[in-house]
């Protein structure tokens, strides 16, 4: 276990069956001495700031049926919604008084948002808020498409890789969906220019530890500007809904070996940490992490968003409690700044 330890404070990726056993034991006091060290080159290159990102959740239509998500093609009971240019607009002029400075698209792959459509989004917020950082997280698309929306004005894309595994992979999604498929939108983000955003689900239904070194494996050979982890929490309608859900324990462990991994890295704590736990994101930021993303979407959708059981949508996840947030990461140490927030280039 030491010796293990010792590989991941020097940023070096450790031998499997080591790194195995040390995930087997979740509440090992090795954890604190990676937790601190996380924090420490957390600080190296982001000092205590948590940059803010503002979420607009733009449309929960989807045209997959992936077997955890709850606004699935199959779910009949999801009340769908789209967001129109001026609404999404109307989110961003109130992002950018709050002191937002990137704004998030998110939403399922809606066959409505053609590019055209996407690219007028797109290119409204660039022309509006020039100084702002523009994120997309719309799923898979052609490499064409991806080219249309950098060149439009966007910056940064969140494609979630899921797994790493091929055939855990598969025990996720319907047969149309291939992680070769994926990982291919990936490669293609980050050749057209974008900071690229991938990640997975901590204890996902049929995810073994060795999925995990798998999904470390992958992270340290891609260099993503951003990774999203959370852990997996199900909805009622989906085929998992009795699957268990991921602990908090493992996600915040792998947070802070990601940190020591990836250094410079882009790291939220996300929604779904704060969700099973009510001091999630505190201990996300505490493991390693340095950033949050409230909701800025209109409070009659938020709820509709529902990717997983008990979303946090209000309290300290609308934009509208900020001042909430602020004095979480006070009361740790930490302090919200108005920034893009952009990963650094050296």
């Amino acid at each position: 276990m030491h010796k293990i330890v010792a590989q991941l404070l020097k940023g070096e990726f450790p031998e499997k069956e080591g790194l195995k056993e040390l995930l087997s034991f979740p509440t090992h006091p090795a954890w604190e001495v990676l937790k601190q060290a996380a924090r420490h080159v957390r600080k190296r290159y982001y000092g205590t700031d948590v940059y803010i990102r503002g979420l607009i959740e733009f449309t929960n239509i989807c045209k997959n049926d992936c077997y955890y998500c709850g606004i699935r093609k199959s779910n009949q009971k999801a009340e769908r919604y789209r967001l129109t240019l001026k609404q999404v607009l109307s989110c961003c002029k109130t992002g950018y008084r709050l002191g937002f400075r990137t704004f998030v698209l998110q939403g399922g792959e809606d066959g409505y948002f053609t590019d055209e459509k996407l690219c007028l989004y797109v290119a409204q917020i660039r022309k509006r808020y020039p100084d702002c950082a523009i994120t997309l997280s719309v799923g898979e698309r052609s490499r064409e498409s991806y080219q249309k929306l950098f060149d439009a004005g966007a910056n940064r894309y969140l494609l979630r890789h899921e797994t790493a595994n091929s055939g855990h992979y598969a025990k996720l999604h319907p047969s149309e969906l291939a992680l070769k498929h994926r990982m291919q939108c990936l490669s293609d983000l980050k050749q057209i220019g974008f900071q690229t955003g991938c990640g997975f689900m901590v204890g996902s239904p049929f995810q073994t530890l060795d999925n995990l070194i798998e999904d470390l494996e992958f992270l340290v050979q891609f260099q993503p500007e951003m990774v999203g982890i959370g852990p997996f929490i199900p909805h009622c309608d989906t085929p998992f809904a009795d699957e268990p859900a991921g602990t908090l324990e493992m996600t915040v462990n792998l947070l802070s070996i990601i940190r020591l991994l990836l250094p410079k890295v882009l790291l939220p704590a996300t929604t779904a940490l704060g969700t099973i736990d009510p001091n999630g994101r505190e201990l996300g930021i505490l493991a390693g992490a340095n950033v949050v993303m409230p909701n800025l979407s209109p409070i009659a959708v938020r709820k509709k968003y529902l990717l997983y059981n008990n979303k946090i949508s209000t309290g300290a996840e609308a934009a509208e409690s900020l001042a909430d947030l602020k004095q979480r990461m006070e009361r740790i140490g930490y302090q919200v700044v108005t920034s893009r927030g952009d990963y650094p280039k050296e």
